[in-house]
């Protein structure tokens, strides 16, 4: 350490030291913070910070705060500085980009999407109930579990958009929005949302720190999976047993299927951390949400007249939801992924080998929601979705400038290449050189091969 022009100076080395628990800094623009103590007020969580910690993780910051957010940093700075910071000419015209789109107002101006969202959520739940109560035949009473279906997808675009950045008049009623849209509505807590999603964003794509992309036993992206690898996020094994191995041979015949039914496993993840002992804000209302759909839609269904009606209501509805489940993971299985905790110095890039965009006209914004512009909004994730297509070129040529993949596919070659991915996965599996004891049904069914 040593002092210039009356400021302390650390270097990178030293910083990185400060990555344990009770000793957590970070560098924003040359600065380190000490957020050792503030960690657990950290709206985003606690993982995010020590997976980041003795890092400069500027770009991350700039990524996930509003401008409001650095006034915050005043009261956890050290005194020193980094004397050896160097920034990548990457960061630098990333940085220079979000200050442009600051400048331009664009994190502020939110359009009216919301209300027109929310207009619309209330005339497709409107449609349910008629088609549910008022009709008598099973084709009325399909169309309404496929408006359901549809209902759930708008419903959770306003859940994604109401985490990310506050879409309405302050954030009181912004969390009253994603608790409706998400734990009344949709019946997936919001809690729940948050803590996955923010690491997904963080750690894009990393095989054992990005949630999104731990599926064992059920999907395998890469066969890195059979090593049975510890999951940072979860803190626990995914265990390549035999099940694990035979269901994954075959995961790109089951992908389409078992996207049907994602959203059980949604529901699932929800209870576990609803009645897990981890903490996190807004427990009580997080759990009165969720007994606000655990109501409404069981009573909804047992209007039907017959259990075969009720069984395919319920079918109906959760496979036209499948779409958003098959919508999110053409955007990553098929991306680059990597082993390994997110870095600060590489966001960019990151980020950029972490997704896919969805290619479509204009008119079919509304129904993904704008997140098929999905690099975009990984690098910018506070911008309003109405943004996203028009800030699309200019993250184009950005790519371009510094030999960055921008990959844009229909929706066709997106499932072709997703596919493709679990395919190759899939025959790794089977190969005699990842050696499990094998039992009798997979023996069975690969006898001639």
């Amino acid at each position: 350490m040593a002092d210039q022009t009356e400021k302390k100076y650390i270097t990178k080395e030293d910083l990185s030291k400060h990555n344990t628990p009770g000793d957590l800094w970070i560098a924003i623009q040359g600065k380190v913070y000490d957020v050792s103590d503030w960690i657990k007020s950290h709206p985003g969580g606690e993982a995010l910070i020590v997976n980041l910690a003795g890092q400069d993780v500027t770009d991350a910051f700039i990524a996930f705060h509003p401008g409001t957010a650095w006034h915050h940093l005043n009261s956890l700075f050290t005194g020193y500085h980094i004397g050896d910071s160097q920034v990548s000419e990457i960061s630098r015209d990333y940085r220079r980009l979000a200050a442009e789109f600051r400048k331009l107002g664009l994190f502020e101006k939110k359009g009216h999407v919301t209300l027109y969202t929310l207009a619309f959520v209330a005339a497709l739940f409107a449609a349910v109930l008629y088609g549910v109560l008022a009709c008598t035949s099973v084709v009325a009473h399909q169309i309404a579990a496929a408006i359901l279906g549809l209902l759930w997808m708008q419903s959770a675009y306003i859940g994604h958009d109401s985490g990310h950045y506050v879409i309405m008049k302050n954030k009181s009623y912004n969390k009253f929005a994603q608790l409706l849209s998400g734990n009344c509505i949709t019946g997936i807590s919001i809690a729940w949302w948050k803590w996955t999603h923010n690491a997904h964003h963080l750690s894009c794509n990393s095989l054992d720190y990005d949630p999104d992309v731990q599926h064992i036993p059920v999907f395998a992206v890469s066969s890195k999976f059979f090593n049975s690898m510890t999951s940072r996020f979860y803190d626990r094994k995914l265990t390549f047993d035999p099940l694990a191995r035979f269901l994954v041979s075959y995961q790109h015949f089951t992908y389409y299927p078992v996207m049907c039914f994602g959203r059980i496993n949604l529901f699932i993840q929800t209870f576990l951390l609803l009645f897990s002992k981890r903490e996190f804000p807004d427990r009580a209302l997080n759990l009165a949400g969720i007994l606000v759909f655990w109501t409404w839609f069981p009573l909804l269904v047992s209007c039907l007249p017959s259990w075969p009606e009720r069984f395919f209501f319920v079918l109906t509805s959760f496979t036209v939801t499948a779409l958003q489940h098959i919508q999110f993971t053409l955007n990553h299985f098929a991306a680059d992924v990597y082993m390994g905790p997110p870095t600060g110095n590489d966001w960019f890039e990151k980020q950029t080998a972490g997704t896919l965009d969805i290619s479509c006209t204009s008119y079919m914004d509304w129904f993904f929601g704008g997140l098929q512009f999905q690099l975009e909004h990984h690098l910018f994730p506070r911008l309003p979705r109405c943004h996203l297509r028009k800030v699309s070129p200019v993250v184009q040529e950005l790519c371009k400038k510094h030999n960055l993949q921008y990959r844009s596919l229909s929706w066709w070659e997106a499932n072709v290449w997703t596919i493709r991915t679990l395919k190759k996965a899939a025959y790794q599996a089977r190969d005699a050189a990842n050696p499990v004891v094998k039992n009798l049904v997979w023996e069975a069914l690969n006898t001639h091969g």
